[in-house]
């Protein structure tokens, strides 16, 4: 009872805080809301959980068996801007900054040790962030994927907030944010397909950020019962030169190719490709279905995001990167794979820096397929998905 009592009291404030009053009236008007909550169009098919606990028992090599080398990164390493005026720095898992045509945008960022309410048990980090929180160059807007810890971090937030940075965030999360200190005049809530502007020096330099369809969930505490209280998304970065696009978490959709008509071509996609499995396939991507939607959304380069930093899957800690070199190849997609840290400018094409340990054994399609349900009719119009069945994972 008392460990119990002490994970209540340390969990409260990561819970965060429920949506109440006009945001709440605005959520409910959602084409997105159903039945009290948010929801997908697609249904979710979950595996047996009894299996989940067991194949999570039994999983090896979850996490480096040494510190990986990272780049480190100060505030002044960003003072002299992209040659190109776009530069992706990923600081591992879903934590990146975009700088484009003159924005800079942090993405989903997690500084906390643990992905996790309490700091005292949960997911830890295999490395320090290459980038401390308190180098971060000037930032000009924040977006957020959804509520989850491992892309929302209430400590990370309580350390920006007051410092005039814009926070663009999917429907109901500016209730965390409030409670975390975030002004509200600074938070901007978006359901899927809304825009809003970061304003440059002029109009034409404005970047226009688009909220963008996923399939996925949110919650923060199950205790607290908020499951689906908030709404997830991906996001579309339109500048005057480029575009970038961030898939957030999500499973295969159909409105990956929507996007792709709407707001493509991108210049590179940040595509969510680890923490995949069959017994979650409604989800996540995983590497194969990310480089699929990557050619939906008619990406050029495509740099590899939700892996590296923390054990939050069945799979070894290697394998969605070597799963996508393996997919990218096969259909000719090129790939930015940065290590911790490094930063790449997406017009220079197609860059691999491997960092990570190639000996570490993994499964291939064929052993550990995770496709998405009920989007059979789009995956068979994919070269990869017909390639992959043919080597048996067909689902």
């Amino acid at each position: 009872m008392a460990a119990f009592g002490a994970f209540l009291a340390s969990s409260h404030t990561a819970a965060g805080a429920r949506a109440e009053g006009k945001r709440l009236e605005r959520m409910q008007a959602s084409p997105q809301w159903k039945d009290g909550v948010f929801g997908n169009a697609l249904a979710r098919v979950d595996g047996d959980y009894g299996t989940m606990i067991d194949k999570m028992l039994s999983k090896a090599h979850a996490a480096p068996a040494t510190t990986p080398k990272i780049t480190p990164r100060t505030k002044s390493d960003f003072d002299v801007a992209p040659t190109s005026g776009l530069r992706v720095t990923w600081l591992g898992h879903s934590t990146l900054i975009v700088e484009i045509d003159g924005q800079r945008v942090l993405v989903d960022p997690v500084w906390a040790e643990r992905a996790s309410p309490v700091q005292w048990m949960g997911p830890s980090r295999w490395y320090p962030s290459p980038l401390p929180v308190d180098e971060l160059p000037r930032i000009d807007a924040v977006v957020i994927s959804h509520d989850h810890y491992d892309h929302l971090d209430h400590t990370t937030v309580q350390k920006l907030a007051g410092q005039g940075i814009r926070w663009l965030v999917p429907l109901g999360i500016g209730a965390h944010l409030e409670y975390w200190g975030v002004p509200t005049k600074d938070i901007t809530e978006m359901d899927w397909w809304e825009t809003t502007t970061l304003a440059g020096k002029t109009r034409d330099d404005n970047v226009v950020i688009t909220c963008t369809p996923a399939r996925h969930f949110s919650g923060r505490s199950p205790l607290l019962d908020d499951q689906n209280a908030t709404l997830w998304a991906g996001w579309a970065m339109t500048g005057p030169q480029h575009r970038v696009f961030y898939s957030g978490d999500t499973a295969m959709h159909p409105e990956f190719k929507t996007i792709g008509d709407k707001l493509g071509p991108f210049d590179v996609t940040l595509m969510e490709n680890g923490a995949y499995d069959a017994l979650w396939s409604d989800v996540h991507l995983g590497p194969e279905q990310a480089v699929i939607a990557h050619q939906l959304v008619r990406g050029k380069t495509m740099l590899p995001v939700h892996w590296g930093l923390f054990d939050l899957a069945n799979h070894s800690w290697t394998e969605p990167v070597q799963r996508v070199l393996v997919a990218a190849e096969k259909v000719g997609v090129d790939l930015l794979l940065v290590r911790p840290g490094g930063w790449v400018e997406p017009d220079d094409g197609k860059f691999i820096d491997k960092w990570w340990d190639d000996k570490v054994p993994w499964q291939t399609v064929a052993e550990g397929p995770a496709w998405s349900t009920s989007v059979d009719s789009l995956l068979q119009t994919s070269p990869l998905y017909v390639a992959s069945k043919a080597q048996g994972s067909q689902p």
